[in-house]
């Protein structure tokens, strides 16, 4: 795939944008606590900007039309799940995190459970957030491999580099600035994507009669399994089709994972009350469901026009023919980027390539101070006793940035054909195993559970989810992680009921 100037030139636009906000942002920035929650001194629409800067990413577009490209509306759970995710954090979550007088959600469980458990949480919570991190830089390979045809290692490399310009200057200010320009962006760009898409196949019930003459009962269709209107259904605009347990699973990854992420509780602490932090979480919640709709539409577009090198080799190799009219993509994972080339306006591609590339910088910017924040406070401050001074710790932050992305980079460059949206579901499973039952017994049942048993449960729930994966279990990992997180909680906490009716008695 070729792009010309034109698509040149909207790119440029569209990074000098966000550059200059990182520039500005970097002006709000005199001390750490800016750096990691903007001083408190932001509102709505910036408070939402940061929890859809990280939120609204890679994995929301491009691993969302990705999974479309397969499977259709089941694509869907990574932004409906985000959405559910943030209407339940303005809700219950919003009051009590910015009264916990804590910067960090392992400071609020350390408080309660003691250092142990914030500097074991800090460690677990930290690898499943890399690991969406990671998926981020995925995504951006994928864009900057489909355009320029550069190698992954260097594409991995050049994402590494924007992603610690868009975080490191502007830290709390650049996610949340930032956050709103490319939402702004990125909603004109899938808009337009939606209209496009209508426009090109003569409005939804020709798109529905494309789709499938395409694939039911072609060579393609058959490979697929795709033989009747039922199966075709079934398939592609079945909210479950991947099995009920994967799917709904992988929303309910999302949503807990939400409720247990350092960086959307950061978004909720940077706010300037607790008014403007729960409109900003709302915001998210509203806004966020409709672009994962749009990425669904560009991906059923493009399975009726592209197929896969990988099912070209299949079809070859069963002695049968592609179908006609069909073009070639080398992954799944191009789907989106691909779209935007071929179908869009020069200029305006562009400046939604710029967008689409900005938006997956910002995720993993801001996943990356997340991580860096928890390093740096929950570990590294309370062994270092230097790093508790300012400009340390602001230091200290920034460089952990940098070896958080570089550390990404490398295995990005290890795994090219990872499907994006299975790293998500995975590191959100993991964060939510690790935090969300003792985040949850120290916010709402404080004094009322043995600290040991929330330790365990701390190691024993991220620990059945990896199992889960490895095992290939037919249900979700995460089902796992949180039954065993939850029956250490109420062993620890009648452990703790028995042993104070025995103090009663004594």
């Amino acid at each position: 795939m070729a792009i010309g100037l034109w698509h040149v030139l909207g790119i440029g636009i569209t990074l000098a944008l966000i550059i200059g906000i990182g520039i500005y942002s970097g002006s709000k920035v005199k001390n750490a606590a800016d750096f990691a929650t903007g001083g408190g001194k932001a509102g709505m629409w910036l408070v939402g900007g940061a929890i859809m800067g990280s939120l609204v990413s890679g994995q929301a577009t491009v691993g969302t039309a990705q999974l479309a490209f397969t499977y259709g509306l089941s694509a869907w759970w990574f932004t409906l799940g985000s959405g559910i995710g943030c209407l339940l954090l303005a809700i219950a979550y919003v009051i009590p995190l910015r009264h916990s007088g804590n910067m960090t959600l392992l400071q609020i469980i350390g408080a309660e459970y003691g250092p142990k458990a914030e500097y074991l949480g800090s460690v677990l919570c930290s690898i499943g957030i890399f690991i969406s991190v990671t998926a981020q830089i995925l995504a951006a390979s994928a864009l900057l491999t489909t355009i320029f045809a550069i190698p992954v290692w260097m594409a991995a490399g050049i994402s590494v580099m924007l992603m610690a310009c868009y975080v490191m200057f502007g830290g709390a200010w650049g996610a949340g600035l930032g956050g709103v320009a490319k939402l702004v962006l990125l909603y004109l760009s899938c808009i337009f994507g939606c209209i496009l898409v209508l426009v090109a196949t003569g409005g939804w019930s020709s798109f529905m009669d494309f789709l499938q003459q395409t694939l039911i009962g072609t060579s393609l269709g058959n490979s697929l399994g795709i033989a009747t209107v039922s199966d075709f259904h079934g398939r592609y605009f079945h909210l479950l089709a991947r099995g009920a347990s994967k799917d709904i699973g992988s929303g309910l990854s999302l949503i807990l994972g939400i409720l247990a992420t350092q960086t959307y509780a950061q978004a909720i602490w940077s706010g300037k009350s607790d008014s403007a932090a729960r409109k900003g979480s709302l915001l998210s919640a509203f806004l966020i469901p409709p672009i994962g709709i749009a990425c669904i539409f560009i991906g059923l577009f493009m399975r009726g026009h592209y197929i896969t090198s990988a099912e070209i080799a299949m079809l070859n190799q069963a002695g049968q023919m592609v179908p006609a009219g069909m073009m070639e993509i080398a992954s799944t994972a191009q789907v989106f980027p691909m779209f935007i080339v071929q179908y869009m306006p020069k200029l305006l591609g562009g400046m939604v390539l710029g967008t689409l590339l900005i938006t997956i910088v910002g995720g993993g910017a801001g996943l990356s101070l997340g991580v860096a924040t928890i390093l740096v406070n929950d570990i590294l401050q309370k062994v270092f006793v230097q790093f508790q001074e300012a400009k340390a710790n602001l230091h200290a932050t920034r460089m952990a940035i940098l070896w958080v992305l570089a550390a990404g980079a490398l295995l990005a460059s290890f795994v090219p054909g990872a499907i994006i949206n299975d790293f998500g579901f995975l590191s959100m499973g993991l964060r939510a195993a690790v935090v969300f039952i003792p985040l949850n017994c120290a916010l709402f049942l404080s004094d009322k559970i043995d600290s040991k048993w929330i330790l365990l449960a701390i190691l024993s729930g991220p620990i059945a989810v990896l199992c889960g994966e490895l095992l290939k279990l037919p249900f979700d990992s995460l089902f796992l992680g949180m039954l065993a997180a939850l029956l250490c909680a109420l062993c620890g906490y009648f452990s703790l009921r028995e042993g104070q009716k025995g103090v009663d008695k004594g």
